[in-house]
């Protein structure tokens, strides 16, 4: 008897006790004239009738006007809002122009319109819906956005998509460099992982294992396919959208950034906040990424390879950098995000180090 109640014992302290809220897109919508959908897609989803429209002067004329058009001929009121920047300012003009009551917001556009919609919507507890027109970055589908507060760029709890309504007709007749950015985040995945499984080792970080393997996943799939990216092709913007869409999967998965964002992302990030005109976000990122690998061990010529198959910068020179601008980032990205350990450390990088880094991946 008495071993029969030390086993019940032993049970309850073993019970399963964990609990995962995963927000994900409830619709993702990619494909040729899928814009000419997203009415039909509001009712599917039983928004109700009041709609902001959050787009920049160039994507309201791409698709902006054309949403607010497709939504008025479904019964819907909508109300344009036009931004030039994704900082905490904009956001809050978004939200008091929202004491209009709307129900539901759209970003359309690029970064800073997706990122400022779906930030807003978040403060204010009401539905969001992506609609890119370009394949930039892996935040059309996330639920994290990219805001600036003095000067800095800082990434924020943000509300994840009910629908992405992503059309490959405009997609793929966005600027080529944009795509090509969209690869080098894609890409930045392989290192992300890495970093975090080096977390996990050495800071006993929670990780989750199908998470991280969706996102290698996705950037294996980019770096199989990379020859076949073209600007212009459909095929190619339904592949690169795809890609975006899974890894921003995989953050919701995971709870975290973790399977998108390591060393890599803090080298983009140590950019932004050290030059005077950084690049690409993406581009930024897939540079960052060769360096990377390259202090993982790992094949950083395969990262080289595939993102100069895609049409993305590999070079200080390609992001219009000057050398001492990438060695100043290495140098100082481990001050980015200091709880998140990466590759990097949690101090600043050797300055001779972060030379030879880039001098022998050819960065520099």
């Amino acid at each position: 008897m008495d071993s029969d109640n030390s086993e019940s014992k032993d049970h309850k302290k073993e019970e399963f006790d964990k609990f995962k809220n995963m927000q994900l897109p409830r619709n993702v919508v990619i494909g040729k004239e899928s814009l000419e959908k997203i009415g039909g897609i509001c009712k599917e989803l039983k928004l109700s009738r009041n709609a902001l429209i959050v787009c920049d002067p160039t994507t309201r004329k791409i698709a902006g006007d054309r949403v607010q058009e497709i939504l008025e001929d479904t019964d819907y009121s909508t109300k344009i809002k036009e931004i030039s920047k994704a900082n905490q300012d904009t956001v809050d003009d978004v939200v008091e122009d929202s004491d209009e009551d709307f129900d539901f917001f759209l970003g359309v556009g690029g970064g800073r319109s997706i990122d400022v919609a779906k930030y807003s919507s978040h403060l204010l507890d009401i539905p969001f819906l992506s609609v890119p027109t370009a394949s930039s970055h892996d935040g059309i589908a996330s639920g994290r956005a990219s805001i600036e507060r003095d000067g800095d760029k800082i990434s924020v709890p943000a509300q994840t998509p009910l629908a992405v309504v992503a059309d490959t007709d405009i997609i793929a007749n966005s600027p080529p460099r944009l795509t090509a950015a969209g690869c080098g985040d894609i890409i930045s995945n392989s290192t992300a992982v890495l970093d975090w499984k080096l977390a996990k080792r050495l800071r006993a970080e929670p990780y989750s294992s199908y998470a991280a393997n969706l996102s290698e996943l996705t950037a294996d799939l980019l770096i199989k396919n990379a020859d076949s990216i073209k600007p212009g092709l459909q095929e190619s913007a339904w592949l690169v959208v795809k890609a975006l869409v899974s890894s921003s999967v995989a953050m919701s998965i995971a709870g975290t950034s973790r399977p998108a964002s390591g060393s890599e992302h803090k080298f983009s990030h140590a950019l932004d906040r050290l030059v005077d005109k950084p690049a690409l976000h993406g581009e930024q990122c897939g540079v960052g990424t060769i360096i990377m690998m390259y202090l993982h061990g790992g094949d950083w010529k395969k990262i080289k390879n595939t993102l100069q198959a895609v049409g993305a910068p590999t070079t200080a020179r390609g992001l219009e950098l000057s050398e001492e601008e990438v060695i100043n980032a290495l140098v100082h990205a481990p001050e980015i995000r200091p709880e998140r350990y990466t590759i990097l450390g949690s101090r600043k990088m050797n300055r001779d180090a972060a030379r030879e880094a880039a001098r022998e991946t050819g960065v520099i």
